[in-house]
């Protein structure tokens, strides 16, 4: 019997035959691609790219956390170290119920918390204690789900609560456990217990890098979003078991360190024993990953200037989430790979010389339609343009040449950016920007040396005094030295010879002191106006004065910088084949990254050959296709309509075009079958939830349009 209600349900139905499933990530990359040329070669290239990166970005994670965590470690040691080795004095110290407690401020990119105490559990698991709970505020909305998380984490550990009754030990079942603090303070005894003769269970639970009487250490992850009953509950029964067993509480701290008070009353908070620790900053976090992963030759793939300004706008003005950032970035890895062809060139340089010398004719002559080429061609004599265009062989010499000298490109310029950032980064107002991110970014987008910002931070550069400047020299040279730049020799044994002629005592004279009072009186000036008029007037009194020799030195030494920045640091955009290694689609990731979900479900409801890349898909404008999902061809019926829609009309449309491959001449009521109706009612429920449409009272056979107006 068949019905016209609105009704929620799960309903089976076989999928045409004709509508083509893509089975791995490797097909999609070939998939709906103009040139699947060499899909799988540069799938490969891009996963292990992909997998170095990760392998990087996990490293530096780790390093930047090792301080953080030492000192969590350090804070657990004196905590509880005596705990079994002086009960009584243990006793007598927490005689007023004091828990200890570490309040972490990890700062407001809260997506980056969860990697972060992940983390933190491990360290103290493989180190510390094997009793570590991570507890989150939506898990505990009542002190009875907080203790009930706690309890049943702890006892993961296969131990038996009664161990009089039973010697052997089992896994404790949830329905068995008694939650409260009374219950955990017997099983640690007992655990302990069984943990000081030599049994299965000690070797189980007990490695030999857990501390003796090892702490209970309980991770609020979210503290601000707990609420305060339950805290309060919770801290004021824990006090009074502080004896029985160690307990250390660690609140993870999104905003201030104040919230802690705003959470709990005096009477409450005056039971924890306080320690602050803060974790490095989210900012600071990020220029150490772009400097991992873009300020550096090992990986051959680069972000163009847009593309990383978008990435670095969603995170300043959005959520602040490295982690995101880090993802961003896999998603321009992803797409340069998956869009363009010759991606397949973008590794190292002994690997890309094998590559080149198999390219096919279609990938040379994609070589020859990027634009850096046909600029690079137009630059030759004729006979070697004849030869660029017409000879595959010659090409692909040319093109090895081409990459090589874009690899020793960036040996060059990641070197003498820092060098650069090194001298911009001390001067007053920050002409080029405070960090290095924005000097690169300034860079790529331009030629820096032609821009106002350059030229007013080269003028305050030839007033540095003489140890501003030697202390500058000594990164720069560092810096150099570090280099695996080949062609940065000379550079380098320059910069050590200015360096010795500062450190001359004979160099030093009365100027140095005019330059420190110069830059001093620089320093004060807040705004533009003045500080360029200042300028203006120091440059007119030097000019009118005879330079001594620290002047000339130093004249010379800013002269030297300035044409290494101009050799070494020209716009990507001038490089020829960069669009090889850069991924500029900025207005691609922007798509990705900035969500518009009104316009993508019209979209994928409208056209779903936009996102399914199926052949079978494929309609003209304004025509409805049978094979189309079910939800899409009733909600494009669905535009057809006003603000009611009859139910009846509705089936009976949706039956028209599903049954349109059947070459049926009867579309009445009676030719619905019951597979039909119950695949529409799905379709309608779908809809319903995703609020097109909602039921109405006006009329019972009828429902309400919600949505009006194109995308």
């Amino acid at each position: 019997m068949s019905t016209c209600s609105v009704s929620k349900g799960c309903f089976v139905f076989k999928p045409d035959t004709k509508k083509r499933k893509i089975s791995s990530a490797a097909d999609y990359f070939s998939k709906g691609n103009k040139d699947a040329e060499d899909s799988g070669l540069r799938f490969d290239t891009c996963q292990s790219l992909w997998k170095e990166i990760k392998r990087e970005t996990e490293q530096l994670q780790e390093d930047l956390n090792k301080k953080l965590f030492d000192n969590l470690l350090d804070f657990l040691r004196t905590s509880h170290l005596d705990f079994k080795q002086k009960k009584t004095e243990w006793a007598c110290r927490m005689k007023s119920r004091e828990i200890p407690t570490a309040a972490v401020v990890l700062g407001v990119n809260v997506t980056d918390h969860d990697l972060t105490c992940k983390r933190l559990a491990e360290v103290l698991q493989d180190d510390v204690t094997p009793f570590v709970v991570t507890l989150r505020s939506k898990e505990c909305p009542g002190i009875k789900n907080l203790l009930q998380k706690l309890m049943i984490q702890l006892m993961g550990c296969p131990i038996d609560m009664d161990s009089s009754e039973d010697e052997g030990s089992s896994k404790i079942s949830p329905n068995r456990i008694r939650y409260s603090v009374s219950s955990l303070t017997d099983w640690y005894r007992n655990i302990t217990k069984k943990a000081d003769t030599e049994t299965p269970c000690k070797k189980r639970i007990f490695s030999s890098s857990h501390w003796e009487s090892p702490p209970v250490v309980v991770i609020f992850k979210d503290i601000e979003s707990f609420t305060s009953k339950v805290l309060q509950d919770f801290i004021i029964i824990s006090s009074h078991c502080i004896c029985e067993f160690p307990l250390v509480l660690i609140f993870g701290i999104a905003t201030s360190p104040m919230i802690i008070h705003k959470l709990l009353p005096h009477s409450v908070s005056s039971l924890l024993c306080i320690e602050l620790f803060q974790s490095l900053s989210c900012k600071e976090h990020l220029t150490k990953v772009i400097d991992k992963l873009l300020l550096t030759s090992q990986f051959p793939f680069k972000l163009s200037e847009k593309v990383l300004q978008v990435l670095i706008n969603i995170f300043l003005y959005h959520d602040f989430s490295v982690q995101n950032f880090i993802k961003g970035f896999q998603l321009c890895l992803l797409e340069h790979f998956y869009s363009q062809p010759l991606s397949v060139l973008c590794c190292e340089p002994q690997e890309a010389k094998k590559r080149v010398n198999v390219l096919s004719h279609s990938q040379c002559e994609n070589i020859r339609r990027l634009p850096s080429f046909r600029r690079f061609v137009e630059r030759q004599v004729s006979n070697q343009q004849t030869v660029l265009l017409t000879d595959d062989r010659g090409l692909k010499e040319t093109v090895h040449v081409l990459l090589q000298d874009l690899h020793t490109f960036h040996e060059n310029y990641f070197p003498v950016l820092c060098c650069l950032h090194a001298f911009t980064s001390s001067l007053p107002k920050y002409p080029l920007g405070k960090q290095i991110r924005e000097l690169y970014c300034a860079c790529l987008e331009k030629k820096v040396w032609e821009t106002e910002e350059y030229e007013s931070a080269i003028q305050l550069v030839r007033m540095l005094a003489k140890d501003e400047l030697e202390a500058i020299l000594e990164k720069c040279v560092e810096i150099l030295k570090s280099s695996p730049a080949n062609h940065l020799g000379h550079p380098l044994e320059k910069l050590e010879e200015y360096l010795s002629q500062l450190k001359n005592p004979e160099e030093v004279n009365e100027d140095q002191e005019q330059s420190i009072s110069s830059l001093k009186e620089l320093q004060k000036k807040t705004d533009l106006y003045h500080l360029q008029k200042t300028l203006l007037e120091m440059k007119e009194s030097r000019r009118l004065k005879k330079l001594t020799k620290f002047e000339m030195l130093r004249f010379e030494i800013v002269g030297f910088v300035d044409g290494l920045v101009k050799n070494h640091l020209a716009p990507v955009e001038m490089q020829t084949l960069h669009e090889v290694m850069y991924f500029s689609a900025a207005s691609t990731l922007r798509e990705h990254l900035n969500a518009a979900p009104r316009v993508a479900l019209h979209t994928a409801l409208n056209n779903p050959y936009f996102y399914l890349k199926n052949e079978s898909l494929k309609s003209d404008a304004g025509s409805i296709s049978n094979t189309a999902p079910d939800i899409c061809i009733a909600y494009k019926l669905h535009l057809e309509c006003g603000r009611l829609i009859n139910l009846v009309d509705w089936l009976e449309a949706f039956s028209t075009v599903v049954k349109a491959a059947e070459n049926s001449n009867s579309t009445g009521e009676d030719q619905i079958d019951d597979v039909t109706h119950a695949r529409f009612i799905r379709a309608v429920s779908e809809l319903e939830l995703l609020g097109f449409i909602k039921s109405t009272k006006q009329k019972t056979d009828h429902v309400a349009r919600l949505t009006w107006g194109s995308c």
